[in-house]
């Protein structure tokens, strides 16, 4: 199998190298200046079809002024600059290649351009990818690249439409910036755009290889194909390679399906890339496939039934050639009655070697909540929690999202129910201890900073709720970032209703492995009045849309020098 071309030179590897260090600086060492990120998935548009269907906003913070909000407990707000979407992408003057129609007027025939879930920096620091989960009858699968420095449009995409459909749930880089992987949620095909870059590490081109797709649905028919768009200040961007050559095969290494009775729903939820090219496949109604993300084709090679790996994982990370993901809810429907807070580790290094196969290697269970639903791969417990999702009232749990210490010494995981982080150790593969985001010293004395950020305009709005999802770690190593989300949640609206959208810092403590919510970077969007709907939560009434989903934190290179 022919292997992807990695253009990364010597140079740009070292650029790479130069900003881990500056990470690995450590706390008060000089540390790198750096931006945080949130990825709004709210209408940048009035008048809209639903939630999360047309533009978005991403909004970004100058480190230096996150610190000022933190140093004056809050009284200096950290100056934002909000992007509209739409703006960096102009419908208008982005042109699909093959088809030859712009943006706008794909958007127009019902392929919605919104909800963006969620943004990752390259290893290099340079660059954004960009992320557009609009779900349902205007999913358009739309992925893109903008410039870190510039927050101008570098590349966008057009995933596959399969005879399952086609949405782009997240973006994963490559561990040297030379692919990014693609969650292809509807389609249930993992995708891999391929990176081109000089000397520097700036990007020179992009290609979205139709050679390296893996099937795991059961309906891999191609409906449309991807497409490129290209349009001025953007890099030369294609669609190479053919799907006569991909990996669109209905059964694993060991015979079984890739999608049945061992992995009934498989729409892609994150495909966690580790440094030796395996991509950890999550599915959303549980089980995992991994598959060799350096192969032409992609190929699988390992496999995790849903009563091994359970479902609707959505955060992972690698320490030490160990792989950690986690199990939380479903965002489908069904996920309103269920309770899941589980993390796993899985020895990488171990299928990296070629010993890989069916539940081998045997994760080890680091972590699985006592009331855990018997749902989505989970054999025991209740089955069903219908406690909705009312702080002080819910006992339902949803792991999602996670975030490690600089050292790789300890693993946080966000329970977006419960308000809690759970922390385990790398080294000792035990879970050490929680930490809420609710109170003033994350152990439950005083009132956390989420109640003076909270939304004021619906008295019946529970507040301090920080419903906290994706997150971030700075350069410093001293705090941890973290999307809060608001009282309309665009997505998995029966669980993620929050009161102070926006941008949570964790402190974390000496040793890091543990902390506590000091401020939030509020963010704000009164232009959407999709309607609300939030089941089990508040009826909220007011006017607050704001619905950050994603955290994320990029080292500014271009001010490093």
């Amino acid at each position: 199998m022919n292997k992807i071309n990695t253009t990364l030179t010597a140079l740009a590897a070292g650029l790479a190298l130069v900003s881990s260090v500056a990470i690995a600086k450590g706390p008060g060492a000089g540390s790198a200046p750096y931006e945080v990120y949130a990825s709004d998935q709210s209408n940048s548009v009035a008048g809209a079809a639903g939630r999360g269907v047309s533009g978005s906003y991403m909004h970004v913070w100058k480190g230096e002024d996150v610190e000022k909000q933190i140093s004056s407990h809050g009284k200096d707000i950290a100056p934002v600059t909000t992007y509209d979407i739409n703006d960096i992408f102009p419908g208008d003057e982005l042109v699909e290649t093959g088809t030859g129609s712009t943006l706008e007027e794909l958007h127009n025939a019902g392929e919605a351009f919104g909800r963006l879930h969620g943004m990752l920096p390259d290893p290099q620091q340079k660059y954004m990818n960009i992320n557009m989960f609009v779900t349902g009858g205007l999913a358009g699968g739309y992925v893109g690249i903008i410039d870190g420095a510039t927050k101008k449009a570098v590349a966008l995409f057009q995933v596959t439409k399969t005879g399952h459909g086609r949405s782009l749930h997240m973006s994963f880089w490559n561990h040297d910036g030379s692919a990014l992987l693609l969650a292809n949620l509807h389609g249930r095909v993992l995708e891999r755009i391929n990176i081109d870059r000089d000397t520097d590490g700036n990007i020179t081109g992009a290609n979205y290889d139709l050679s390296a797709s893996v099937n795991v649905g059961s309906n891999p028919v191609i409906v449309d194909p991807a497409s490129a768009f290209n349009g001025a200040g953007m890099v030369p961007s294609g669609v190479t390679g053919s799907y006569a050559i991909a990996d669109m095969g209905l059964t694993t290494p060991a015979g079984d399906a890739r999608q049945g009775a061992e992995r009934p729903a498989n729409v892609i939820v994150c495909p966690i890339v580790t440094s030796t090219g395996n991509v950890y496949i999550t599915m959303g109604g549980g089980g995992l496939l991994v598959a060799d993300g350096n192969a032409t084709p992609m190929n699988i090679v390992a496999e995790y039934d849903r009563e091994t790996v359970n479902g609707a994982g959505c955060g992972g990370l690698e320490v030490d050639g160990n792989v950690f993901l986690n199990a939380g809810a479903s965002a489908a429907g069904s996920g309103a009655t269920q309770s899941t807070m589980t993390i796993y580790g899985i020895d990488d290094a171990a299928i990296a070697a070629g010993n890989g196969g069916k539940n081998l290697p045997a994760p080890t269970v680091l972590f699985k909540d006592a009331t855990n639903t018997a749902t989505i791969g989970n054999t025991s417990g209740a089955a069903s929690n219908g406690t909705g999702q009312l702080p002080g009232i819910t006992t339902r749990r949803d792991a999602h999202g996670m975030a490690k210490t600089l050292d790789g010494r300890y693993i946080h995981q966000a329970d977006r129910l419960q308000n809690v982080v759970e922390v385990v150790d790398t080294k000792t593969m035990q879970h050490v201890g929680s930490y809420d985001l609710t109170s003033a010293n994350g152990q439950g004395k005083g009132t956390g900073p989420c109640a003076a950020f909270s939304v004021t305009d619906d008295a019946g709005l529970p507040g301090n709720d920080p419903a906290p999802d994706l997150m971030g770690t700075t350069p410093d190593g001293k705090h941890l970032v973290v999307a809060t989300r608001g009282p309309i949640p665009v997505s998995v609206g029966h669980n993620a209703q929050g009161s102070c959208p926006g941008v949570g810092v964790i402190k974390l403590n000496n040793k890091g492995d543990s902390g506590k919510l000091i401020t939030v970077l509020r963010t704000y969007n009164s232009v959407d009045d999709a309607p609300a709907n939030a089941p089990g939560g508040h009826a909220y009434t007011g006017n607050e849309h704001s619905d950050p989903h994603g955290a994320s934190v990029r080292i500014r290179v271009e001010d490093a020098k």
